[in-house]
């Protein structure tokens, strides 16, 4: 059977601020131009999964004043069939988005931490993505369900960072995949109370991730450690038994852009979507090496890297044809 992929998060409306230059405390800005569009992490990396050519199945809730946010992820490809439509204001972000690209984001969880309806889990489903838009309990029981059975990977997402109390009573041996920037590796180092190493700052962004990188393996050694450093690229831990053997961190640098960063709001979700589709890919083959994660790893960064390209979240995820176009044409 095909594998198929689970995301239980959040779902918003986005609304994008296109500004000259990001607001100041007690400053009043003008906006150049207003964009509506469906968000959200878990809706956000959904679409991602989708683009990338994967069966994605959406857990979530809106609110009754946005039900066409459920129709415009339904025709993204998105499962929206657990998408409910519930009484609270669907969840928005108001996002400020400068003439570099760089943004600010402000959240308002609004229906996704509703109650939603009980659901059930497809039996083809290989892989759960996780993130922390929603009641963290809600994520936590969904991760134990997941975990319960031996065919489905959990991938979790920890954005934004759950308090130091909850990570340190997090289930990480029930997680296959972790996927963090490198500020949020250092917070969770921080708050496991692994030592953090003090770094020249001239070091590079992968040289000063590769010890909080080792410091969480250490910690989850049954889970593989993704980083992503921006416009410095990905450092990947995979763990001894995903490919038999103990293994050196792998580092892949950015993907070279067409043209200038326009928006990075959704290079993340972008990441973690086309991540998680390739490792969906390799599950169906009867062995993978390490040069078909290396391979997987390289294809997300692309997607990410075309992402920035081009202006909003969800909008902004190219097509798995449009990828693989760009990767043959690299020399």
């Amino acid at each position: 059977m095909p594998a198929r992929c689970l995301v239980r998060g959040s779902v918003n409306v986005d609304e994008f601020f296109q500004v000259k230059e990001i607001a100041r405390p007690g400053e009043t800005i003008s906006a150049e131009n207003l964009v509506k569009r469906p968000g959200g992490k878990g809706a956000n990396q959904a679409g991602a999964l989708a683009r990338a050519g994967a069966i994605v199945d959406l857990v979530g809730a809106v609110g009754q004043d946005a039900p066409w946010v459920r129709d415009e992820l339904r025709e993204t490809g998105i499962g929206v069939g657990d998408v409910s439509i519930v009484e609270e204001h669907t969840g928005r972000a108001l996002i400020q988005v400068n003439e570099l690209g760089e943004n600010s984001i402000i959240l308002y969880k609004g229906a996704n931490y509703a109650s939603v309806p009980p659901y059930a889990i497809h039996p083809d489903t290989t892989h759960a993505v996780f993130q922390n838009e929603i009641p963290l309990s809600s994520t936590l029981e969904c991760i134990a369900r997941c975990a319960s059975s031996s065919q489905i990977s959990t991938i979790f997402n920890p954005s934004p960072m759950p308090t130091a109390e909850e990570l340190k009573s997090f289930p990480w041996h029930q997680l296959t995949w972790l996927i963090v920037n490198s500020g949020e590796a250092l917070d969770l180092c921080r708050a496991l109370g692994l030592a953090v190493p003090d770094t020249s700052a001239s070091a590079s962004a992968a040289d000063t991730a590769r010890p909080l990188l080792a410091r969480l393996s250490s910690h989850m050694p049954t889970t593989n450690v993704v980083c992503t450093l921006g416009a410095d690229g990905v450092l990947a831990q995979f763990t001894p038994t995903l490919l038999g053997g103990e293994s050196e961190p792998v580092y892949l640098p950015a993907a070279k852009l067409q043209g200038t960063t326009r928006d990075t709001t959704g290079a993340g979700d972008c990441f973690t979507g086309y991540l998680v589709a390739g490792l969906m890919g390799l599950g169906q083959k009867p062995v993978a090496t390490a040069a078909d994660y290396v391979a997987v790893l390289k294809r997300a960064v692309q997607a990410a890297g075309m992402c920035v390209e081009k202006r909003g979240a969800l909008a902004s995820i190219p097509l798995a044809t449009q990828v693989e176009a760009r990767l043959d044409a690299i020399p």
